[in-house]
């Protein structure tokens, strides 16, 4: 196999020109296996191999710098660059991340995680470079979907200034996660199908080449080919915007690329290479279904299907259902998605009231502010957003919902740890983020009942309000226990004596087996406590408890600092109340990726870490 002979960075130059496809297709075959076996990105995988394979053949690697957008298309960037071997550990505790991250290879130029900070990155390469005195390149690449938020055009209205060299790569698939939507998807359709700008180029030259003094005629045109492409080519934002476009080329004809590539890498500006690619290329299910194939759980290559059949529903299943019954009984109830869809359960939403539904591109800001407005109308906005995404919005939640008290109800899927994808995504500052802001309201259900109570609450409520849930099966143990929500007050679900939990969201299934290990190998007396809220406290529960215990133990899936535990202390110090209370939560740093059981113990909030410091603070108590 040819692909075996790629053990190091630049192996792939010595890779005959003859060979180049064929070794394209190892690659995806390569990417297949391991993909169904351990999950991973695919589809947005299997879109860019040639379009890495000649970025490498183009480059000079380590020197010059590649910054992936997301980086989720990343995997063919670490095969060549030597990282084939640890793909068994991919995404896994201790093993390579499913992103680039600069601790793994000198050739990772910059931590990805998030869309539309490609451009920005780049540009921040190519001054300190020009500052240096270097001269290495600085490519970018960033998808068509990424072009939907707005960081990236604010990059690029600046790198429309740059007197050196810049090479930002659009791959556009016309996918991000889910169909693209907005009217830059509909500019780049045009650029894409503008065949006649094409044929009628090719067609004049090739005839004015065969009249007498033709020649000179074509070199005086091509002198202004960018005022004949303004005139032809639908838009020509880029270079209105002072942007050497350069394409569309066919993302999947390496020679063509590199071609493109190494003359992009000529001009002393910025220069957008514009390559059209096909998400999910070369694996029939992935062509079909490349939502399904974007972030793909193992499955069965030769169906596509996954290797494990969930039975049972989760959280954003649940919130999918609850969705459309709110909406039926109140027209007023709208959503909003950030290019997710899927990922947020909003797709049957979408089908069913469309007039309602709002996938707004990747741009969590504008989704947030957008809301508000809504709000201000008179309707009732469901803003579906991950966790580690929402927080890009803070800005626009404080100015934009809160200081008007708008009735936006935020539904923070992911939150807590999420497990492979990594530091960039695990959604654990949250709490910590919202409850410093006036006039929010954070909830957090311990079962899937309670999400369904909690998100009738909070469209009824008038106020902004925060729901946060985890990834993962919903927990449907605590049935009995459904006292009816009313604000800022907890649920007593077992009460003793001694020690008492109170847990947050999905930390009450981990506190029942802790209260259940404390009672039946230790003997102790425990009480449980669903919190139901984050802000506001039940400071009234909080008082009772220290009454009848020694110790409260608060139990969280978010960092310490700023979290729930560290505002019951604040309550318990501000009003002398004259009980230990010990905070278990993720400890401030961020949480690699592996998986989620792991990475609980990992970071000491799984049961078995949370028994023995609560035998270590009790001591013979």
């Amino acid at each position: 196999m040819i692909l075996d002979g790629i053990k190091k960075t630049n192996d792939i130059k010595d890779v005959g020109a003859g060979d180049l496809d064929e070794l394209a297709q190892e690659i995806r075959d390569f990417l297949i296996e391991k993909i169904s076996v351990n999950g991973g990105h695919l589809g947005s995988n299997l879109g860019a191999v040639e379009l890495t394979m000649a970025l490498h053949l183009a480059a000079d690697l380590p020197q010059d710098r590649i910054v992936w957008d997301v980086g989720h298309q990343s995997y063919t960037h670490k095969i060549l660059t030597g990282r084939k071997d640890d793909f068994d550990t991919l995404r896994k505790f201790g093993g390579i991340s499913g992103f680039p991250k600069r601790r793994e290879s000198n050739c990772d130029a910059f931590d990805t995680g998030h869309s539309s900070t490609s451009i920005s990155a780049g540009l921040g390469l190519a001054k300190a470079r020009d500052i240096a005195g270097d001269d290495y390149g600085v490519w970018a690449v960033i998808g068509d979907g990424a072009l939907t938020g707005g960081m990236a055009y604010e990059a690029l209205n600046n790198a429309a200034d740059l007197k050196t060299n810049y090479v930002i790569v659009l791959n556009d698939n016309n996918m991000s996660i889910a169909e693209n939507v907005g009217g830059v998807s509909s500019y780049l359709q045009n650029i894409r199908t503008a065949d006649a700008y094409r044929n009628f180029k090719m067609g004049l030259e090739d005839a004015l080449n065969r009249l007498p003094g033709g020649v000179a005629v074509v070199d005086r045109l091509k002198k202004y080919k960018s005022s004949f492409k303004q005139l032809v080519v639908p838009g020509m934002f880029f270079e209105d915007m002072g942007i050497t476009y350069l394409g569309p080329v066919d993302g999947h004809d390496i020679k063509a690329m590199v071609k493109v590539f190494r003359e992009a890498r000529r001009y002393p500006k910025c220069v957008i290479v514009h390559v059209i690619t096909q998400k999910g290329k070369g694996y029939a299910p992935a062509e079909r279904h490349p939502a399904r194939f974007h972030g793909a759980e193992p499955f069965d290559i030769e169906t596509g299907l996954p290797a494990v059949n969930r039975t049972k529903a989760n959280y954003t299943d649940v919130f999918s259902t609850v969705m459309l019954k709110l909406a039926e009984r109140n027209p007023k109830v709208c959503a909003i998605t950030a290019a997710m869809p899927d990922g947020t359960g909003l797709k049957r939403f979408s089908r069913k009231f469309p007039e309602r539904f709002f996938d707004v591109g990747i741009a969590e800001e504008h989704a947030v502010t957008f809301a508000a407005g809504l709000a201000a109308g008179g309707c009732t906005p469901i803003v579906a957003i991950y966790s580690s995404f929402l927080q890009r919005a803070y800005d626009q939640i404080i100015h934009d919902v809160c200081i008007q008290d708008l009735p936006v109800t935020f539904a923070i899927d992911r939150a807590g740890i999420v497990g492979a994808d990594g530091e960039t995504h695990q959604g654990i500052f949250d709490v910590s983020y919202l409850s410093t802001i006036p006039n929010m309201t954070i909830m957090a259900p311990k079962n899937k009942w309670e999400l369904s109570d909690m998100l009738k609450f909070a469209v009824s409520f008038n106020h902004p309000v925060a729901i946060r849930y985890p990834r993962g099966l919903a927990y449907d143990g605590l049935e009995e226990y459904r006292k009816p929500i009313n604000y800022g007050q907890a649920e007593m679900i077992y009460e003793e004596s001694q020690i008492a939990l109170v847990a947050l969201g999905s930390m009450v299934k981990v506190a029942e087996s802790v209260r259940r290990t404390l009672k039946d190998e230790y003997g102790k007396h425990v009480t449980l406590v669903n919190a139901r809220f984050a802000k506001p406290i039940d400071e009234e529960m909080i008082r009772y408890l220290a009454k009848q215990h020694d110790l409260i133990v608060t139990l969280e899936e978010n960092v310490e600092t700023g979290g729930f535990g560290e505002h019951v202390r604040q309550i318990a110090d501000d009003g002398h109340i004259g009980v230990d209370i010990l905070v278990c939560a993720l400890p401030d740093d961020y949480v690699e990726h592996g998986n989620v059981s792991i990475l609980a113990h990992e970071v000491g909030i799984d049961c078995e870490s949370i028994v023995q410091k609560i035998l270590e603070k009790i001591g013979d108590r």
